[in-house]
C-alpha cells in the first residue's frame, strides 16, 4: 500500500512538473489568433537590416530590455514616442508617468488605433502584449494598475520607440510614415 501511494505521488510530480514546463516553454510569440493583415509588412532579413539587434531581439522577437536600462524610462522631455520598427506615432509624453518599474510607462496611447492588444500565454503567464498597428511589432505590454482617468499601465520597451523631443527635426522613417498614412499624432 506505502509504494503504491509513493508511485501515485511521483507521478503526480512528474505531471505536474510536465504541465509546467510546459508552460513554460511556450514560444515567446503572438497567439495565434492574430490574424491581422498589417499595412508594413516585411521578412526577417528586411527587419534586422532595418533594426539594431536589440531592437529587432525586442520588436520581432518579443523580447524584453532590463529595467533601468532603457533610454527613456526617465525621460522627462515633452514630445512623441514613434515606433522604431515604422515610424508611427505611439505615445505623448503628456501620457507618460513615472510608474517605478525601469520601463516607459503611459496610461493611454497617443490614439485608440495606435496601438494593439493580443493574448500573450508566454512564459507561463498570461498578459496582454501590445503591439504598433502598423507593423504589429512588439513594445511591450499592458496592465491595469495604472493611474486615473484610464487605470492602465502601458509598460514599454525603450528600444521599440523613438522619442522625439517637441521643435526637434522628425526622422526619415516617420516622415516615410507621416508621407503615406497621415501624421496621427496631431
Amino acid at each position: 500500500m506505502k509504494k503504491k501511494i509513493n508511485v501515485m505521488r511521483i507521478s503526480l510530480i512528474l505531471i505536474l512538473c510536465l504541465v509546467f514546463i510546459t508552460g513554460a516553454c511556450q514560444s515567446n510569440t503572438k497567439t495565434a489568433n492574430d490574424n491581422t493583415v498589417y499595412p508594413i509588412s516585411k521578412t526577417d532579413a528586411e527587419w534586422q537590416k532595418q533594426l539594431s539587434d536589440e531592437q529587432f531581439y525586442i520588436l520581432r522577437k518579443q523580447g524584453t530590455e532590463r529595467a533601468f536600462t532603457g533610454e527613456y524610462w526617465d525621460n522627462k522631455k515633452k514630445g512623441i514616442y514613434y515606433s522604431a520598427a515604422t515610424g508611427q506615432p505611439l505615445f505623448s509624453s503628456e501620457h507618460k508617468y513615472k510608474s517605478g518599474t525601469g520601463w516607459p510607462s503611459f496610461y493611454k496611447p497617443i490614439d485608440d488605433n495606435a496601438v494593439k492588444e493580443l493574448a500573450d500565454r508566454s512564459h507561463g503567464m498570461v498578459r496582454t502584449e501590445v503591439v504598433d498597428s502598423g507593423s504589429g511589432s512588439h513594445l511591450g505590454h499592458v496592465f491595469n494598475d495604472g493611474p486615473v482617468p484610464t487605470g492602465l499601465r502601458y509598460c514599454m520597451n525603450s528600444a521599440s520607440m523613438i522619442f522625439v523631443a517637441e521643435g526637434d527635426e522628425l526622422p526619415g522613417i516617420v516622415k516615410e510614415w507621416q508621407a503615406k498614412y497621415g501624421d496621427k499624432a496631431n
